[in-house]
């Protein structure tokens, strides 16, 4: 099994910045992709950044020039670094990992927890 923790969430004044980190833990056979998403009180949850074993990244219009992903392969860690923040993007951060274990015959899609993300105006 593939544990998946974030970290870093918290409370931040409009403009600030935050730096997000996700990491799983477990036997894996192999890391894939590694995406942040986020649901807003009230809104569905929405992919905002995801980057690939090879680094290639994508970002959601709303945090394109302010979010900035990046990981670690050698700590299997994603982190997501954000800056210029707005009241808007108040939201539970969610990591998404894709992994395959040794047992399992296709990767899966295995999510943190959530953390807190709150922009005061």
């Amino acid at each position: 099994q593939v544990q998946v923790v974030e970290s870093g969430g918290g409370l931040v004044q409009h403009g600030g910045s935050l730096r997000l980190s996700c990491a799983a833990f477990g036997s894996t056979f192999g890391i894939y992709d590694m995406a942040w998403h986020r649901q807003a009180p009230g809104k569905s949850r929405e992919l905002i950044a995801l980057i690939t074993s090879s680094g290639s990244t994508n970002y959601a219009d709303s945090v394109k020039g302010r979010f900035t992903i990046s990981r670690d392969n050698g700590k299997n860690t994603v982190y997501l670094q954000m800056k210029s923040l707005k009241p808007e993007d108040t939201a539970v951060y969610y990591c998404c990992v894709e992994a395959r274990t040794w047992s399992g015959r296709l990767p899966s899609d295995y999510w943190g927890q959530g953390t807190q993300v709150t922009v005061s105006s």
